[in-house]
């Protein structure tokens, strides 16, 4: 299913025109060999960008097409106008000069076959390198030597004639094509399970690069290199008989989607990417946004995600979105030199955005006009469950994972999410905005329990008397009175634990603080204060009990949020 989704995106692109045919590839070039007319070297062109990350810019080769390079693991391959300076110039810093050798003639070997017969100057150019350079000489060089510790690290070296890439060249790209169409094959066609065509089979299926923390060099998302992953006697790639042109195609596209760092994500230790059928970019844009923006209002999404909710076409970014388009989302993680899938979503666009729509609205609850954030994205919610002053403030990396799917699709958050929060309200003995907002979204979507979702409202309930809920408030109205008499360290940072878990045995002791602290304030504010004790006090008609469950807590902790921002809401509204 993914295979063919990707390859069905390969050939959306290609009818747009914004992907590699097949034959060719994107690849990162970081310097141009700059020929004469008679093969000689003529300079080094440097062609890395400086692209802005964060608050620094890095130095990146630069992305370019070229014809597809052969996936190398060891022995000697050379590729076609695009290779390391192992190849293209037979010198590097590997301290291999007879391999170094071996290389160089592999690359001169494999151009004169292809380039043969081919009159252009461009082509006539490379066989002249090829034919009078000398790998000896390349350190010294005089267009290298200033560059040759930066060449020898490894970057791909390209050929350039005239002021252009030679692989532009219209001779050389007809040739390269035709070998590709004439390129022997020893493999014999069998049913490609991907396309469900005859074709020959892929032994081996091109790397993946791009998803954070595997191996530069790329890895392998279908691969078999044991006896253990193999079966009927088949070896690597019939095990999943894939065709060439299904392996090329799917490759190609989820390479160019992880090339496209604007529209890919990290959840936790999984890198994420997005499409739509059809291959327009807006699709992903928006989902990106609605997922992991923090302020949706403020830039019109939130109208637009309601909207496509409720199954009607929007123009955004001057696109048409449409809810019934087919639209993806893949997680990749890295595991050794091949790739796991976390999940694999797949639906309509109206779906994601209908899902999306109700788990905003499970988290919406009152907060501070203080806020300068509207809403609270996937990567705010799975940071409340981690401690920020720890050495390594990293949430788990499977929590963000689950709670991605549990958004998609609709279904229960995971229960790592409830107790990442309930355990950092332990410890910090605060009910922030976000961790209020997960308490409730969490027991709205999961729980059956109707007396504890009636307490799971955007504002205070002043109606509810659910015990836990009303111990909560009353905690907050202590609090705030002791706040009021000493103007220091409150009760919540000694009993709030306590009196959210064992009532009975805290809350006695809380009541006759108040008294002392309502003693000591005198006057309005001591009388307004005991009143609202009383009116709370009044909502308890049983006996308190022992100990609360783990939701009970949830409830009292809901409580205390609610009582605790309608008193800073009035304040500001003063």
């Amino acid at each position: 299913m993914i295979l063919q989704a990707l390859t069905q995106y390969y050939e959306d692109l290609l009818t747009l025109g914004q992907i590699a045919r097949p034959g060719w590839a994107t690849a990162k070039v970081s310097w141009a060999l700059d020929l004469g007319t008679d093969g000689a070297l003529l300079g080094l062109f440097h062609l890395q960008q400086e692209i802005p990350r964060g608050q620094k810019a890095s130095i990146v080769p630069r992305q370019l097409l070229v014809p597809q390079p052969v996936k190398r693991s060891s022995g000697v391959a050379a590729n076609f106008l695009c290779d390391t300076s192992t190849y293209l110039l037979g010198a590097d810093a590997k301290g291999k000069p007879a391999r170094a050798t071996e290389c160089f003639a592999s690359a001169a070997t494999l151009h004169r076959k292809l380039l043969d017969g081919v009159q252009s100057a461009a082509a006539q150019a490379v066989l002249a390198f090829f034919d009078n350079w000398d790998p000896t000489g390349a350190p010294e060089h005089p267009a290298l030597f200033q560059d040759w510790p930066e060449i020898c690290k490894g970057g791909n070296l390209i050929f350039w004639y005239n002021g252009y890439p030679v692989t532009e060249d219209p001779e050389i790209q007809e040739r390269w094509q035709q070998a590709q169409a004439q390129a022997p094959c020893d493999v014999p066609e069998e049913l490609c399970l991907v396309t469900g065509t005859r074709s020959p089979l892929a032994r081996l299926h091109p790397n993946i690069k791009g998803v954070a923390g595997a191996q530069s060099s790329g890895a392998a998302l279908v691969s078999f290199n044991a006896p253990a992953f193999c079966s009927y006697g088949h070896e690597q790639g019939a095990n999943a008989p894939t065709g060439t042109y299904a392996a090329f195609a799917y490759t190609t596209a989820l390479n160019h989607l992880l090339a496209d760092r604007d529209h890919i994500r990290r959840v936790g230790d999984t890198t994420l990417v997005c499409w739509a059928a059809g291959g327009q970019t807006s699709y992903q844009t928006f989902a990106l946004e609605a997922l992991y923006s923090d302020n949706l209002s403020e830039q019109d999404i939130q109208n637009t995600l309601f909207r496509l909710a409720e199954g009607l076409p929007v123009d955004w970014q001057d696109q048409r979105l449409d809810p019934s388009t087919r639209f993806y989302i893949l997680g990749l993680a890295p595991n050794a030199a091949r790739l796991s899938v976390r999940f694999f979503w797949q639906n309509s666009f109206g779906s994601l955005a209908r899902n999306v729509a109700r788990h905003y609205s499970r988290l919406e609850i009152a907060q501070s006009s203080k806020d300068t954030v509207s809403t609270l994205p996937l990567w705010r919610l799975v940071r409340e469950t981690v401690n920020l002053n720890s050495r390594n403030p990293e949430p788990s990396p499977r929590l963000a994972g689950d709670l991605l799917l549990a958004i998609l699709n609709d279904s229960a958050y995971p229960a790592t999410l409830l107790n990442g929060v309930t355990l950092r309200i332990r410890a910090d003995k605060q009910v922030t905005w976000g961790r209020a907002a997960i308490l409730k979204a969490w027991y709205l979507r999961n729980s059956k329990d109707e007396q504890l979702k009636e307490v799971m409202t955007v504002e205070l309930n002043e109606q509810s008397n659910y015990l836990p809920y009303v111990l909560g408030r009353l905690f907050s109205v202590l609090e705030a009175a002791q706040q009021s008499a000493n103007g220091s360290t409150t009760i919540k940072d000694r009993y709030f634990n306590s009196a959210s878990a064992t009532p009975a045995t805290v809350f006695p002791l809380l009541l006759n603080l108040s008294q002392k602290h309502l003693a000591k304030l005198g006057g309005g504010l001591a009388t307004y204060y005991n009143k609202r004790i009383t009116e709370l006090n009044a909502r308890i008609t049983q006996t308190l009990p022992a100990r609360l469950t783990l939701p009970e807590q949830s409830a009292f902790q809901i409580g205390y949020y609610h009582e605790t921002q309608k008193r800073y809401t009035k304040k500001e509204e003063q």
